[in-house]
């Protein structure tokens, strides 16, 4: 059985995440310890108890998953004796969560990359005026109409696909009119439905350009070790080992498309079997689903639910 383990991304945060893995487990709660104490912040606190209206800030909820889902890799290891090397072949996460692959991998420190993610929200907060830019899921259309459509909405602003989540799961990203006429249009050319998306800043286009400047300047003062697997970056849909060519794709991923589809395809081209989701929520595993149904998908993120994927190692 050859295995990959992936990390959600943005969206799958919720008030309570973390809480029960922390009293069931002393590595999960030294874990989120260190994310405190490394961001100098209660982040724990705020994942246990809310406001919501904190968390889901970007600067919070980048962090935040990251943490919940390396509680979760630091208790199979203390728990279950997981060592990447034996059990997975590749690691792979959904825009923030490249960062949580590459962190369990032993590419990043933890308490770097939680900063890395708090600086990386902030920066992407900043890059555009609230209510600016927008970001749209356009279900039913596949990577090259959206593409097409896309581009058609533009019309001199910033309109680019953002997310190539599945089959038909598409969304697209930049300034507010052009995505809305891309729902527009996007309903003309067949899509089931396109719905605008609750989300603070338009993600992965050029608009993010000055955030990725930004993440250039604070990855190049981080080292970063070879990880233990590859790491399938989402910008190539590839795997990458390589420190440098790791740091150059993370700064590309700030502004780039990511291509969740084509990554869960090329793990399945080189011989990938099952696919663990690690961390908060289930999104990965119902995308992984929709991908490919030969591929078996589960998720990880409870002590119930730890306990039982032990058992599979």
């Amino acid at each position: 059985m050859t295995r990959a383990l992936v990390f959600p991304g943005q969206g799958s945060q919720a008030v309570g995440m973390g809480r029960e893995l922390a009293e069931a487990f002393a590595a999960a709660r030294h874990t989120l310890e260190e994310v405190d104490e490394a961001l100098k912040q209660k982040l724990s606190k705020l994942m246990f108890d809310g406001p919501e209206s904190d968390l889901i800030l970007t600067e919070n909820a980048q962090p935040a998953l990251m943490a919940v889902s390396l509680a979760v890799v630091r208790v199979l290891e203390r728990e279950g004796g997981l060592d990447l090397r034996r059990h997975a072949a590749f690691v792979a996460g959904h825009s923030l969560g490249e960062y949580s692959a590459l962190c369990a991998a032993g590419a990043f420190a933890l308490a770097d990359t939680a900063r890395l993610l708090k600086r990386r929200g902030l920066a992407m907060q900043r890059a555009v005026p609230v209510g600016a830019g927008a970001m749209a899921a356009l279900l039913g259309l596949e990577i090259d109409a959206a593409r097409e459509v896309a581009e058609l909405a533009a019309e001199g602003e910033v309109c680019a696909a953002a997310n190539d989540n599945g089959p038909g799961q598409v969304v697209v990203s930049g300034d507010k009119a052009a995505v809305e006429r891309a729902v527009k249009l996007a309903a003309e050319r067949g899509a089931r439905r396109a719905i605008m998306l609750p989300v603070s800043a338009p993600f992965h286009c050029s608009l993010m350009a000055p955030a990725a400047s930004e993440m250039e300047e604070a990855l190049s003062a981080i080292s970063i070790s070879a990880p233990a697997v590859p790491v399938i970056a989402n910008i190539t849909a590839g795997a990458v080992e390589d420190p440098d060519t790791i740091r150059r794709l993370l700064v590309e991923q700030v502004t780039g498309l990511v291509r969740w589809r084509e990554s869960i395809l090329y793990m399945k081209q080189q011989g990938v079997h099952v696919v663990v989701e690690l961390g908060a929520g289930r999104v990965l595993t119902g995308l992984v689903k929709r991908i490919d149904r030969d591929l078996a998908a589960s998720s990880v993120g409870t002590p119930g639910e730890i306990e039982a994927f032990l058992k599979t190692l």
